[in-house]
């Protein structure tokens, strides 16, 4: 397993393992231990959360499960957000979907998310959106307060542009170490945005969350899905390798920004197609064939 620097104090595997749909895996606890103890086993250091996965049920479940075997907690990283206000049965009063990122709510959010985990500190919060209505003070100040308490370690963001960045980075004191963005080969968003050039900038690593584009390059693939794939089958012919999810592991890893692709699969075997991704070497025009594939159009 390679490892990369969010931060001087932070090492984190180049894959993370991703548990946004852990309800629907239906462990146990010790099976969940098991698995856990399994997915380290390939050298991921790193878990994916956020307070709303599993209508608030996920954090909980994980949480249950270190409880079983508290030693665990020293080995990873625990990464979570907050911010997305979900219509549930959890919270009977709340009538609409909205954002909510005031001081009182991220500090009651990690405080659920620590109590949910069972651990005193949260490795990394990221904020799970860019919001309309936003008070960077008001973050700031939530901060600087859950990082001197010892709560937060580390802070970051989730789909913010390259100015959204900025804007709160000009607020805060805390560095924010990280921007986790949609990027696949079907999902091309981040290089017209702006965040590749800005991560690159910034020596920012991003998180690629939903690196297989949610079925688009598989059982679910429409007239582009079907094009990326007759490209990455060819270009998995070429190399010798197989399934084509590890080619697209790899074309995501190959760019030079060192994005962090979040697996989010229950099945052991998915998990290690991904980790042996990172052994694959993929030469520009393979790479380029993949992306032109995406467009659709050669490059000018």
């Amino acid at each position: 397993m390679d490892y990369i620097h969010l931060a001087t104090d932070l090492k984190i595997s180049r894959i993370v393992h991703g548990h946004m749909r852990l309800a629907q895996w239906n462990l146990s606890n010790q099976q969940l231990v098991a698995f856990t103890e399994q997915v380290i086993g390939t050298g991921i250091n790193a878990f994916d959360h956020a307070d709303i996965y599993g209508d608030y049920r996920c954090e909980k479940l994980f949480g249950d499960a270190l409880r079983l075997k508290p030693g665990l907690r020293e080995e990873i990283l625990i990464i979570t957000k907050c911010g997305i206000q979900l219509i549930s049965d959890r919270f009977p009063t709340r009538k609409l979907k909205h954002y909510e990122y005031s001081y009182e709510h991220i500090v009651s959010s990690v405080e659920r998310s620590l109590k949910n985990f069972n651990t005193d500190y949260i490795d990394l919060l990221l904020l799970h959106r860019p919001a309309p209505l936003f008070d960077p003070e008001k973050v700031a100040r939530a901060f600087s307060y859950l990082k001197e308490a010892g709560k937060v370690l580390h802070f970051g963001v989730s789909n913010f542009t390259p100015g959204q960045v900025e804007m709160l980075g000009s607020y805060t004191s805390e560095k924010l170490v990280t921007n986790q963005v949609e990027l696949s080969p079907y999902c091309l968003e981040q290089f017209e945005n702006g965040n590749i050039d800005y991560c690159l900038k910034k020596r920012i690593k991003p998180m690629a969350w939903s690196p297989l584009a949610r079925g688009k390059l598989g059982n679910q693939a429409d007239g582009k899905g079907e094009r990326i794939i007759r490209a990455l089958e060819e270009v998995a012919a070429g190399l010798q390798v197989g399934p084509i999810e590890k080619i697209i592991y790899s074309w995501i890893l190959n760019h030079p920004v060192s994005a962090i692709p979040i697996v989010g699969s229950g099945k052991l075997d998915r998990v290690k197609q991904a980790v042996e991704s990172l052994d694959i070497v993929m030469s520009t025009e393979q790479w380029y064939k993949i992306y032109t594939a995406s467009t659709g159009k050669e490059v000018p």
